[in-house]
């Protein structure tokens, strides 16, 4: 009794310290708005500092309470499932009996030594891109990584809010900057009155283009993962597939990377509500090198290398038509008329491949 009492504690003081991060950041923001809006007090900027607040408070909002998606059910083992996996011998057995799991699955990532992917925690078939968080203790769809600064896990749920409260965080701090700026060079030359506000703006700049620095890097970087469409799990380590590990796997060239993360509206882009494309357990790919698994191609066929192979589940899930899934199909099809039209071609090739 006294161990699990001693978990417990352990746990919630764990839980509390999480929190210090995104306190210290609801303090700085906080003090920002004082020393901005009651100390320096420029009307005429405060329209636009106060839509920028708003627009970073929403989005960062977002990316804390946002709950991170876990697999749907179609991914965990039954009971029986379980006892039999319990029963039998570790290796090549468990592995077969995964691998019949997982034949209705739209799974097609495996680990680096070819298994599937599968979680003892959760006892789950990890669908494409999941990974077991250790801090949330659970899976999480399409896991970018674990956020101290917002006590969260960034995925699929709420990459585009994560995006969003950078992008507006950086605006925020370059536009307390250049509205400071003037101010800041006053105060160096004696030229503001000695009173506590110019104690805030001297801080306020300093503060301010601090953060500019860390959130342009962290920005530019994630702005590349997009275009990459990639996460930063994957970019670490490149996912693998039957075939081997393929970084661009799951590319499908910069327009369509970007609607995964920001959906088709792109009035919807730059508000933190929900437009991303997918159910985040099924991921079109493309793969770059032949799947040792697919039937080669019909002798005498020309078949273009950069012909894009698309993978769709041999059985769709019952809980999770894929929008994303749909979508792609329109894509490839609005992209080949747009060649016919310009080089009087056929539409291009589209492999789909049917697991057996």
């Amino acid at each position: 009794m006294a161990p699990s009492g001693s978990r417990s504690v352990k746990r919630g003081c764990q839980r509390v310290l999480y929190w210090i991060p995104v306190v210290f950041i609801v303090l700085i923001v906080a003090w920002s708005y004082y020393a901005f809006v009651l100390q320096l007090c420029i009307v005429f900027y405060l329209l636009a500092y106060h839509v920028t607040f708003i627009m970073f408070v929403w989005a960062y909002w977002q990316t804390i309470f946002t709950r991170p998606m876990n697999p749907l059910k179609e991914f965990h083992l039954s009971y029986s499932d379980k006892e039999l996996l319990e029963r039998a011998d570790r290796g090549e057995s468990q592995q077969e009996i995964l691998r019949r799991l997982a034949k209705d699955l739209p799974i097609h990532t495996r680990t680096n030594s070819g298994a599937i992917r599968f979680c003892d925690r959760c006892q789950l078939l990890k669908p494409d891109r999941c990974h077991h968080c250790s801090v949330c203790d659970k899976c999480i769809l399409k896991m970018d990584h674990h956020c101290p600064w917002v006590n969260n896990c960034v995925g699929f749920s709420n990459y585009k809010f994560f995006m969003l409260f950078l992008a507006y965080s950086l605006f925020y701090c370059l536009f307390i900057t250049a509205t400071d700026l003037q101010y800041f060079i006053r105060f160096w030359t004696n030229g503001l009155p000695d009173t506590q506000a110019k104690f805030h703006i001297m801080f306020l700049f300093f503060a301010a283009s601090m953060f500019s620095v860390s959130l342009a890097s962290l920005l530019a970087y994630h702005c590349w993962l997009v275009c990459k469409n990639r996460s930063t799990l994957e970019a670490v380590r490149a996912p693998a597939f039957r075939h081997g590990t393929d970084k661009n796997g799951f590319s499908l060239g910069f327009r369509k990377n970007v609607r995964q993360v920001f959906g088709d509206e792109r009035r919807y882009w730059l508000l933190p509500v929900f437009s991303s494309l997918g159910d985040g357990c099924s991921f079109p790919t493309c793969l770059v090198n032949q799947d040792s698994e697919q039937p080669s191609s019909p002798e005498g066929q020309n078949v273009n290398k950069s012909a894009m192979e698309i993978q769709f589940p041999a059985k769709p899930l019952r809980e999770s038509q894929s929008r994303l899934l749909t979508s792609t199909l329109s894509w490839t099809e609005s992209d080949g008329a747009e060649d016919r039209g310009r080089k009087g071609t056929s539409n291009p090739i589209m492999i789909i491949e049917n697991e057996a």
